[in-house]
């Protein structure tokens, strides 16, 4: 018969990752205006609800490609998920 506290902990840590993986893009900085935005990496998101969107979706910056000039900054409406933050 297995262990079953060890069981447990087997299955607890793989379920935990997965739960802080769903959470992340709830975490996602936001801004009111995209020239907030000073040192975007590469590969990094943030929103900025500067009302350039539909009703319904906020602006998602991200630093999509490394360039000798800096990171390249991409942008689209995305699905506002929540309620509105000040």
């Amino acid at each position: 018969m297995p262990n079953k506290p060890a069981t447990i902990a087997r299955c607890a840590l793989p379920a935990g990752l997965v739960l802080w993986l769903l959470a992340t893009p709830a975490l996602a900085q936001q801004f009111s205006r995209e020239q907030d935005i000073v040192d975007l990496r590469l590969g990094q998101r943030v929103l900025v609800d500067d009302g350039s969107c539909p009703a319904g979706q906020i602006k998602e910056v991200a630093g999509s490609q490394m360039t000798t000039s800096g990171v390249v900054r991409t942008r689209k409406c995305i699905p506002r998920l929540g309620t509105k933050r000040r």
